[in-house]
């Protein structure tokens, strides 16, 4: 088990999600950013989809009971173990009665937890994710509270020594600092009426309805800064800016939609949906949100803005392309320390 001392403001169990319920509305949910999830589980010997936390700003407090291995993935927190620092993407051997801290997030938005075994909630439509909207999933379909207590899974017997929790602490290189993360944009931006000195540049196709928009909307949706409002959650970002107006007014049958979908009500600022976003609606869309992006957006704190940079389908595939080769990567660094490890007992990588 693993003792909840202190909470934070949003922290649930999440894995990659529900899939085959949007049929039946259903949403997908799980980890807004994947990334970090699937980089933490291979850091602690489990499978991709193993559970995990996702904390949102912090401060959290957990204690471990039990002898383990941990990975803190994605924001950095300036965690503490037992009062010694700790670092982001690095595998942490942890021993019985050790207590990690999660500071406030120093930056992004969210950052994951991943223990080996995985966190073994009851499985809901074949997920452990929490649904905050459907009260599901997780630990009574809730946020976590203080004084909770988490169960964990047995590690996977594939899991080599290395992540014992007697084998020396390593890492790999977080996304932020690989070349792959690089969108080149033209030179050229807005500036929301804010002020914010930088956005985070998300790479946006054209969406179903991008010609329900005229062009003075065009100009606007790629070139003005973007607010994200504290009116925002796991299910969509509401954004404030210029205001964008239609040309087709005609009002749009229930249809379709999903993560990453940028729809315009009709007060004409934009909505990105996010994983736990409904599995239909009315608003047209004028954009999609690429699947390589969606991370960084999760990243995207709220009162922060981003910008919206076109690109292909084309592009968008090799983005993906170019992130599964990371992955690969990680597998390829862990599996020749582990082969060290066996080799070299007391030896560590980073």
């Amino acid at each position: 088990m693993i003792d909840v001392i202190r909470a934070g403001l949003l922290t649930t169990v999440q894995d990659l999600g529900r899939h085959g319920y949007r049929h039946l509305g259903v949403a997908m949910g799980g980890a807004l950013d994947r990334l970090a999830l699937e980089v933490g589980n291979r850091l602690v010997g489990n499978r991709p989809d193993a559970a995990g936390l996702e904390v949102t700003f912090g401060p959290t407090v957990l204690r471990f009971p039990r002898a383990t291995r941990v990975a803190i993935t994605g924001t950095e927190f300036g965690a503490t173990l037992d009062g010694k620092p700790v670092y982001s993407w690095w595998s942490l051997p942890v021993q019985a009665g050790q207590e990690l801290t999660l500071q406030a997030a120093k930056r992004g938005m969210r950052g994951y937890v991943c223990i080996a075994g995985g966190i073994d909630v009851l499985p809901m439509l074949g997920s452990r994710s929490t649904d905050l909207a459907g009260h599901f999933g997780g630990l009574g379909g809730r946020a976590l509270r203080d004084g909770d207590r988490l169960p964990v899974g047995v590690p996977s017997s594939r899991a080599g020594a290395s992540f014992s929790p007697q084998a020396p602490e390593f890492g790999v290189k977080a996304p932020t600092w690989c070349k792959f993360v690089l969108v080149h944009e033209p030179l050229r931006r807005g500036r929301h009426p804010s002020g914010v000195a930088w956005a985070a540049p998300i790479r946006v196709l054209h969406g179903p309805e991008y010609d329900h928009f005229p062009a003075s909307a065009h100009e606007a949706f790629w070139s003005d800064e973007w607010l994200v409002t504290p009116n925002s959650n796991r299910m969509g970002y509401r954004l404030s800016g210029t205001e964008l107006k239609r040309t087709h007014k005609a009002d749009l049958l229930s249809h379709a939609v999903m993560p990453g979908t940028i729809q315009v009500p009709p007060n004409g600022q934009p909505i990105v949906l996010l994983s736990d976003a409904q599995t239909t609606g009315g608003y047209p869309k004028i954009g999609a949100v690429i699947q390589a992006d969606l991370w960084k957006l999760a990243q995207v704190r709220l009162n922060s803005a981003i910008r919206f940079i076109p690109t292909t389908p084309q592009e968008a595939r090799h983005a993906l392309l170019e992130e599964r080769a990371y992955l690969r990567q990680i597998d390829a660094a862990i599996a020749m320390h582990e082969d060290r490890c066996a080799r070299q007992p007391a030896l560590a990588v980073s």
